[in-house]
Order: structure tokens, then sequence, then C-alpha cells
């Protein structure tokens, strides 16, 4: 490889660093400067999984794993066989960052804090011969014969054979990519949480469920279903069923402008007919207690007292005076509990998108543009999302190795 090929990386989160890394380490020969906006890189992978940083996701079988990327899962099955979590796994612990797995799957550093993620990224960089630089804002850039282009804030301008784009949802980064040829999938929000303006409910806030079964129901779109926890909260619910109808259904949402309905099944484990015996149960058992004070089924008491209130149950009637009606109003209420969605709230500051570079223009082969040669893209500036859980990460991790394999070819 001649010493004078230049690379540069526009963009410090978690897919600039590590597609730089990998291009340094694949192509030594090349020279590859980094360049961020801010003053501070990998900003994302501080704040990630509450400041612990959810590196991934235990999930090994690429078939299984595009499954879980509400837009780009049909484009990263041949990514992700070649780099996947397993290969995340290995490129950690040969830095010397072990991670380990929790019950749901999500992988964490064992030191459960993400400066353990951002030293071994920042350090490796340094150690490949990255040159890194902050508060550095790249306002145009221009293909020419020779490469690229690039005019800097402060008015300097940097030459690069090769380019990579990797500057997240950033809209600064979108225009250098339209200049350059690309048509954008106009970004909306992804993973947030639902405002639901029922002010009993938001009274339970803190309370959780799990396994829960929801059902999200938008106009004029196919009804959407996910179960897992679900977390009350001082505004609605929020929780991984919650994230995940979110990230599927985050467009036809931002059309209707937020307003849909969720339906929720509180104990998906039991059909309405064994609802029906445990409740008919309680009531020949305890005909003289209060339906509201005793629940024979595994519910929060709060939310059982809220459910109860919901079908017009006096907090003090006895089991003997549950009517035949009352009976099947509760029934309905704890498996097809209904709540008007106005509006969404933010999933603590790990803000998503979905849209970005359209997918058709890529190739995902070599992350390269198939508009412009020379330029690649990698991380969340393309039109790819997944769920939470360390997926997004996964996507970010994934495409920035096969950039950095490929760019200086």
């Amino acid at each position: 490889m001649a010493s004078s090929l230049k690379i540069a990386v526009i963009g410090g989160g978690a897919a600039g660093f590590f597609g730089a890394i990998a291009a340094a380490e694949a192509h030594p020969h090349a020279r590859v400067t980094l360049l961020e906006a801010s003053r501070k890189t990998l900003t994302k992978v501080r704040i990630s999984g509450g400041g612990r940083c959810n590196v991934t996701h235990a999930c090994f079988d690429p078939a299984l794993l595009v499954q879980y990327y509400p837009r780009g899962g049909k484009a990263l099955r041949g990514a992700f066989s070649r780099f996947q979590p397993r290969h995340t796994v290995d490129w950690f612990a040969k830095r010397g960052v072990k991670l380990k797995t929790e019950s749901d799957g999500r992988m964490f550093p064992v030191t459960d804090d993400s400066a353990t993620v951002v030293d071994c990224l920042t350090q490796a960089a340094r150690q490949s011969g990255v040159e890194i630089y902050t508060g550095v804002s790249t306002v145009a850039v221009t293909r020419s014969e020779t490469g690229f282009e690039l005019e800097l804030k402060s008015g300097e301008r940097l030459h690069s054979d090769r380019l990579l784009l990797t500057t997240g949802s950033n809209p600064q980064g979108y225009q250098l990519a339209k200049a350059l040829g690309h048509k954008i999938e106009s970004p909306v929000p992804s993973l947030f949480t639902f405002n639901i303006p029922d002010l009993h409910l938001r009274e339970l806030a803190g309370v959780s469920v799990e396994p829960v079964q929801t059902k999200l129901l938008i106009p004029d779109s196919k009804p959407l279903e996910q179960s897992g926890a679900l977390l009350i909260t001082h505004w609605g619910l929020s929780g991984p069923a919650v994230l995940k109808l979110s990230a599927w259904g985050a467009r036809a949402l931002y059309e209707h402008q937020y307003q849909a309905t969720l339906q929720v099944n509180w104990l998906p484990q039991h059909n309405p007919d064994q609802l029906r015996q445990e409740l008919l149960k309680a009531k020949a058992e305890q005909p003289r207690r209060a339906i509201a004070s005793n629940c024979p089924l595994p519910l929060p008491r709060r939310l059982w007292q809220y459910l109860t209130a919901t079908v017009d149950i006096a907090p003090d009637a006895r089991w003997t005076d549950l009517s035949k009606k009352s009976l099947n109003q509760l029934i309905q209420e704890l498996t097809q509990n209904r709540y008007p969605i106005r509006g969404k709230g933010v999933f603590k500051e790990e803000f998503v998108t979905c849209g970005g570079i359209r997918l058709k223009d890529v190739d995902f082969k070599t992350m390269e543009s198939r508009c412009c040669p020379g330029l690649y893209f990698a991380g969340e500036i393309l039109d790819v999302d997944g769920v939470t859980g360390g997926f997004n990460f996964q996507s970010a991790w994934t495409t920035a190795w096969i950039a950095g394999q490929a760019i200086g070819d």
C-alpha cells in the first residue's frame, strides 16, 4: 500500500472510532485522520446503558440477529456473517475488555463502566496510529479527481483519498452525503416512550410488570405486537415492550403525529377462561373479603387496585358482590386493556433515529457508496436501526469494521 494514501473519518462516535481503527490496522501504511466536530468523542458510548455501555447482544446467529432491526436487517444479513457479536466480544477481549451477558441477553463490560469501553477505543485508535482531532467541524466536502477536498469551519482545507462518514443522525452529515450525490430517507425518532393521558395510571409510576403482551394500533397500519416488560412512568408507559413497538412503528407513528392506541394483556400466560376460573375461585373461597385488596392473580397490588377501579368496582366491594357483568369487564381489562397514545417521550438520552442514507445506494460488502467511489459509510448515518439491547452498537461495529477493511484497497 502506498504510504501516500490518506483516509479521513468524519464523526468521532462508536462507528467512527471502530472504522478508523479497522482501517489503520488493516492498512498500516495509510494515514488515518478522525475529525470530530464537538470537543468530546464517543458521547453515546459514555451514556449508553445508564453509563454502563450496552456493547452488544448475545445473539450469535446472523439469521436471528437481523430480526432485531426494524430497518436494515436484510442489508445486514451478509455483513453479520463477516462480523457479528461473537467477533465484537473477541475484539474487545483481545484489547483487555471482558464482556458479560445479562439475563436478557445484553452484554456489558464486567466493570459496568462505559469509561472502560471509551478508554479501550481511544487507546486502540492511538496505538494504531489514528490521528484524532476534536472541535473540528467539516462544513463541506467536494469530490475531486484525486479524492475529496474537505472544507473545515476554521477555513482550513484538507485532502483525503478516501472518506468514511460516521456522523450518526447529525443533519450536517446528511448534508455532506447529499452534496456527494446521496438520497436521504427522512430521519424520524425511534426508541421512545408513550405519553398516556391517564392520570390514575400515572399515579402507579414505578410499577413494572413482566411479561405483558402489547399491541400497537395505528390508523391505516397493520397492528404491531411485542411482549416483554412494561414500566409505568410519570408520563405514561415505557419498558422494553414499548420501546420495541416504538422502533417498529416509528414511521407510522410519526406520520400520525404520535396519536394511536396501545392494547395491553397484563397476564398473557393466562387465557380468559383460566382468568375466569381464578376469579370465580376467589369469589367462592373468600366471599367476605374486599376485591380491591385481595388479588388472586400474579399482579402488583397497586395495578390490581387500579384495574378494579377502572371497571367501577368500589374499593370496599366484596367478592360475593362481584356481578357477572363486572367479572366480564375485569377479564376484558386484564387481557385487552386499551390506552390512548397522545405523543411520545424520549428514552433517557439514548436517542435513536430511523432514516438516513438510502441502503440501496451502499454496497454492504464494502460499505462503499454506489454513487460516489471512495466514499464509505458506517453506523447510524445509514437507514439502519435496531431495537434496544445493544443492537444499534452492533450494527455500528459491523459496518465500521467492514468499511475499515475495504477502504484502503
